[in-house]
């Protein structure tokens, strides 16, 4: 669980785990295009290991115009069959269909919650009661893959279009976004984001 001089969660032992758990897992986030892009991000994860999706951030961004929904949600056959085929690795996506094609669907499906009234921060958000869940776990085999609140808001997402956001995709995007504070009580993050004294040295990376 150490690294350096500091104690950390035990998955974040090397580059690029280390300097997104040091600065960003579990930082409260409010930003709509943010949280698109971390739900986004989990989704793409199923089947995969986080390296896979964390070396290829930057690729996701260019890809899906930054993660600004009324941009990707213009988004067609063709620019997923250019996804599909993209070949540079510098470049690529994970190249999976219905992945890609879900990026896009749901990104139209949050353009029409928020003509219906209604952002996808306020609805995540309201999963916890605006506020951070705090938890207080000394070993990683205690983390939950998925909890009553992530499988609430997988049926709110799915009921709203949102696809790839099974209840355990969205417990890890829960704890990505600092919607739920995952950090072990011996990492020294723990009671950083807990003090909310976390957005001072945060980087922009996930």
């Amino acid at each position: 669980m150490g690294t350096g001089e500091q104690t950390r969660c035990g998955w974040a032992a090397t580059e690029p785990e280390l300097s997104y758990h040091d600065a960003e897992w579990g930082v409260p986030e409010r930003d709509g295009a943010r949280l698109f892009e971390l739900i986004t991000l989990e989704g793409a994860q199923a089947g995969l290991s986080w390296r896979t999706i964390l070396v290829k951030r930057e690729n996701y961004r260019r890809a899906f115009r930054g993660f600004d929904v009324d941009r990707v949600a213009r988004m067609g056959a063709r620019d997923v069959e250019r996804l599909l085929g993209e070949t540079d690795t510098s470049r690529a996506v994970v190249r999976h269909r219905g992945k890609i094609e879900s990026v896009i669907g749901n990104a139209r499906a949050v353009v029409g919650m928020r003509e219906g009234g209604e952002t996808l921060e306020e609805l995540v958000w309201s999963m916890v009661g605006g506020e951070p869940i705090r938890n207080a776990w000394r070993g990683m085999g205690e983390l939950p893959a998925q909890t009553d609140v992530s499988r609430r808001m997988s049926r709110g997402l799915k009921r709203r279009g949102l696809r790839f956001v099974g209840p355990t995709t969205c417990y890890a995007f829960m704890q990505a976004a600092g919607l739920v504070n995952d950090h072990l009580v011996g990492c020294f993050r723990h009671a950083q984001v807990c003090g909310g004294g976390d957005r001072a040295g945060r980087g922009r990376g996930r």
